[in-house]
């Protein structure tokens, strides 16, 4: 009984993986800079499916920083942690089903190329903390989240990429709608 008062009831905690909290700092910085990347660009070029990855690399970038701040929590909080970064998600979807109604109403021709050389440098940043997380895609839902957004990511990226050649193709905006026979 003595123990209890002294925290010796609460559950103990496994030790936090030292090189996983390196490469969750090393994902949050990758994130924070593509996220910078891709918001200029994607005002810049016009391309809602930057603007959709930059606001996603944030979303990482958040999500890797709440990941580093509950890492040591118990695992009722890191799972209920996990079900928030889900909901945020959904807020993201929102903004950018909302920046693609704007540019189709203004008629906004995204710029293909930057559309593609973004979309590809994205690619290799999502590839690269991928590779770095793989290890950990079985961990606890935290973990597991983490790996699941830096994956679709990745698969995101390839529609990032085949939309910059619809719209190079077809040169339109709706390159499905528009495409040369």
């Amino acid at each position: 009984m003595a123990d209890c008062c002294s925290g010796g009831c609460s559950p103990k905690q496994p030790p936090v993986d030292p090189a996983y909290r390196r490469i969750l700092w090393i994902a949050l910085a990758v994130n924070l800079l593509m996220f910078g990347v891709e918001l200029l660009g994607g005002w810049a070029s016009g391309s809602v499916s930057l603007l959709a990855d930059a606001v996603d690399f944030f979303g990482d970038a958040a999500n890797y920083g709440i990941s580093l701040f509950v890492l040591g929590l118990a695992p009722l909080w890191r799972s209920r942690t996990a079900l928030v970064k889900g909901a945020t998600m959904g807020g993201y979807g929102v903004f950018v089903i909302a920046t693609a109604l704007w540019h189709l109403a203004a008629g906004t021709l995204p710029q293909a190329s930057t559309m593609g050389a973004i979309g590809l440098a994205a690619l290799a940043a999502n590839l690269l903390v991928a590779a770095l997380l793989f290890a950990y895609r079985h961990g606890d839902a935290n973990m597991r989240s983490v790996w699941l957004c830096t994956r679709n990511d990745a698969i995101g990226n390839v529609a990032v990429m085949l939309a910059a050649l619809g719209v190079w193709k077809a040169g339109s905006a709706g390159p499905i709608c528009s495409w040369p026979e």
